[in-house]
């Protein structure tokens, strides 16, 4: 159930416009200071995972490696995502609390 949370915040940020996804935007977003965390699907391949945790750790965003890429894409209406961005302090502490409240369960 508190797997849906998370998805379900990532979608109501995606229609809100708060978000951005694919590594490009995600990797723009990040080194510009928008980002308020980072979620890389955990199918991503070694090479992007490395990518994004050294990125996020050098400019001190918060990273998660949650699902996999079909979800967090569906999460957002869109195909496959291997990783996003949220552009918003609130969805993100949001997101960050029910990710947080996972890995204790």
């Amino acid at each position: 159930m508190k797997r849906d949370k998370v998805l379900s915040l990532i979608g109501l940020a995606t229609k809100a416009g708060r978000t951005a996804s694919g590594e490009a935007m995600t990797e723009s977003e990040t080194k510009s200071g928008r980002a308020f965390l980072v979620i890389v699907a955990s199918d991503a391949s070694e090479n992007t995972k490395k990518k994004f945790r050294d990125m996020c750790k050098f400019y001190r965003v918060p990273i998660y490696f949650y699902g996999d890429k079909d979800t967090l894409g569906h999460a957002m209406g869109k195909e496959f995502r291997a990783s996003l961005a949220i552009l918003d302090e609130g969805f993100a502490k949001g997101i960050q609390r029910e990710l947080n409240i996972s890995d204790q369960a």
